[in-house]
């Protein structure tokens, strides 16, 4: 009957309807950590240290090069004011290339 409890307490026999690709309440997705738990950490890997090393390049080493030496790229032929547009282009260039590629190897998992 209706009006009947199971042990549990519930009258529909401790039956939930989970609809797919939906996880029941209390209970985490396959590879997600539960609440209150730190996620492993698994290393920084290829992509932090490439990222990392472009971030060092464009903020420490190619300013770096302008301020101690502005005439550097005289080496390669270009004139002062040419360095200094010229030199600036390798961080944009940098950062993009990197964006671009971090971008492709995260969706390339899909």
């Amino acid at each position: 009957m209706s009006s009947e409890t199971d042990a549990d307490g519930s009258p529909d026999g401790g039956y939930v309807h989970v609809p797919e690709g939906e996880t029941p309440a209390g209970e985490t997705p396959a590879g997600e950590t539960p609440a209150g738990e730190e996620p492993v950490a698994d290393g920084f890997g290829r992509k932090g240290w490439a990222l990392t090393a472009v971030l060092f390049t464009c903020v420490l080493v190619i300013p770096g090069i302008i301020y101690l030496y502005p005439y550097a790229a005289g080496w390669f032929g270009l004139p002062f004011f040419a360095t200094y547009l010229a030199l600036p282009l390798v961080p944009a260039v940098l950062l993009g290339l990197v964006a671009v590629w971090s971008m492709t190897a995260a969706t390339r998992d899909r």
